[in-house]
């Protein structure tokens, strides 16, 4: 407890440069793909399966029905948030072969799915904000050069792997629009 008097300061988690207008849909993408981690141990705990089609079909409708009532293209935002999903997958599906080959890095419990699926959500609901926030720049001339260099700050800041770098360019692949 601190002593009467102290400050106690609280930290956001890191976000990439501020000054890149696309850093924050591309840091909530990255959040969202690093809840992977935590769906992929339950999964794995449970034996699940990696893809649920009828659930992933849920969630881009309701994405896409979101979309249109805040006036966005409701097919861009089916097509964004349908790499993200096959990224995701991606990346259980990479955890799971991890641990299959090395079952001693299993993890030997698992978050609590709701809480994984509200995070998720969560960041679901910052991406459809910043996507109606940044649609200029995502119909830009340069939407490419400021997609690489929030991608690349994001991957610094978030200290992700190569996979991860990797899901990440997958996830936002289509971003800029053609």
């Amino acid at each position: 407890m601190p002593a009467i008097g102290a400050v106690v300061l609280l930290t956001a988690p890191p976000v990439a440069r501020a000054d890149n207008t696309l850093a924050e849909l591309v840091d909530a993408a990255a959040q969202r793909l690093q809840v992977a981690d935590d769906v992929a141990a339950l999964k794995w705990r449970t034996g699940a399966a990696v893809e649920d089609p009828a659930r992933v079909q849920q969630q881009l409708t309701a994405l896409a029905t979101t979309a249109a009532a805040e006036h966005l293209d409701a097919d861009y935002v089916r097509r964004v948030f349908t790499d993200q999903i096959d990224a995701t997958e991606g990346a259980e599906h990479y955890r799971f072969a991890q641990w299959k080959l090395d079952p001693a890095t299993a993890p030997a419990g698992a978050p609590d799915l709701a809480a994984s699926r509200a995070r998720i959500d969560g960041l679901n609901r910052v991406m459809l904000s910043q996507i109606g926030l940044r649609w200029q720049q995502l119909h830009a001339p340069d939407c490419a050069t400021q997609l690489d260099e929030a991608t690349r700050d994001v991957s610094v800041t978030r200290q992700l792997d190569p996979f991860y770098r990797q899901a990440l360019t997958a996830a936002t692949r289509n971003y800029c629009a053609r």
